[in-house]
């Protein structure tokens, strides 16, 4: 399809250029580990592990958004876990987001750092005055998971560029419709498309998008070789989720902006972050880079009783860990371990009508 249309259009209608007289409309599912490969392999597909006409066509679909090559996983970590097996090695420096999601420190911390990788932590917003001298790879997340702080990826990239470090964005909270860290100089891009991907909570996946063959080539491998497979019917309802995504994400911003807005000046609120908001410190970088500020909105409560009885009082809002489905969600991040106070909420915004989301948040923090 002409590149005049944008990377949603031509993603809609990918298939509906090359269908035949006959053909499904819809993605078909290809449910079989094996394929006929009579002699020699000759490229074609002959085992799921090394290819699947289903997932192959979901990737294609995220690679239109993402503008590069996407390989895809059964889970978000899995995508991280393909970087950092693929990348480091013992006697390699990497750093990592202090105050993102706290997975990705924990895998780098058992299974990296005790086979001789250095990891160090940097905090979110100090990444562009981070010192890069000796380090292989970098891992930042903005806006991160859970606090909403902010990088400039444009000004990481370029001294990640000039140390010779790879620079890998999980770009989760976003998407590749609201903020574009391949654009902003990036070397991987990654989303766990769990969240707003699928958009409805019911399956795990994960990608990653990269523009440089040789940087890419050791994540397939080590997919193939360590058999982390998405299954066709998980990727089938990636694809029917991603066909909603830009319609999902707009009314999910809308919430959590008009949210943030109610919230903003109340004085039972503190802490309250959304990069979307003007007055939001990283609101200056956030508005640089992002065509979107994302669906999640956190603040602190005056302790995690009060916390919690707000989350049950308000009746659209589920009381869920994750974010980027169709129901509104809300946490106490303290649960986890995060490093926040015990009143943090993290509340992820839906799909509900904007009206009837912000008017449900103000009475349940009235209590009713």
């Amino acid at each position: 399809m002409t590149d005049k249309f944008s990377p949603v259009s031509r993603l809609l209608h990918h298939r509906t250029q090359r269908l035949r007289k006959g053909e499904p409309i819809a993605l078909p599912i290809v449910a079989s580990s094996t394929f006929e490969q009579p002699g020699d392999p000759d490229g074609t597909h002959f085992y799921g592990r090394n290819g699947n006409p289903t997932v192959e066509e979901v990737e294609t679909e995220i690679g239109l958004i993402e503008e590069a090559e996407v390989v895809l996983f059964p889970s978000g970590m899995a995508a991280i876990a393909s970087v950092f097996y693929a990348h480091l090695k013992p006697g390699d420096r990497v750093l990592v987001h202090a105050d993102g999601y706290y997975n990705a420190r924990g895998l780098l911390a058992d299974q990296f750092a005790t086979r001789g990788v250095e990891v160090r932590q940097v905090a979110t917003a100090a990444f562009s005055g981070a010192d890069f001298s000796g380090v292989k790879l970098a891992l930042i997340e903005t806006p991160s998971n859970p606090g909403l702080d902010v990088c400039d990826i444009a000004a990481v990239a370029a001294r990640a560029k000039e140390a010779g470090t790879i620079l890998v964005a999980d770009n989760t909270t976003a998407t590749p419709l609201c903020q574009r860290p391949l654009d902003l100089g990036a070397d991987i891009s990654i989303m766990a498309d769990t969240k707003a991907m699928a958009g409805h909570s019911d399956i795990l996946a994960g990608h990653v998008a990269c523009r440089n063959a040789d940087l890419l080539a050791p994540v397939k491998t080590w997919r193939r070789l360590a058999g982390a497979i998405v299954s066709p019917f998980d990727a089938y309802l990636l694809h029917r989720g991603i066909e909603t995504l830009e319609l999902r994400v707009a009314r999910a911003n809308a919430n959590a902006m008009a949210i943030a807005t109610a919230l903003s000046g109340d004085l039972r609120v503190t802490g309250l972050r959304y990069p979307g908001l003007a007055t939001d410190a990283a609101h200056a970088v956030a508005r640089k880079q992002m065509r979107g500020y994302g669906p999640i909105v956190s603040f602190c409560l005056a302790d995690r009783a009060t916390a919690e009885a707000f989350i049950a009082r308000h009746p659209l809002l589920a009381a869920a860990t994750s974010f980027g489905g169709v129901h509104s969600s809300a946490e106490c991040r303290v649960r986890w371990g995060d490093a926040v106070p015990e009143g943090f909420i993290r509340l992820a915004c839906g799909i509900e009508p904007v009206s009837d989301l912000v008017a449900a948040t103000l009475a349940a923090l009235d209590g009713e």
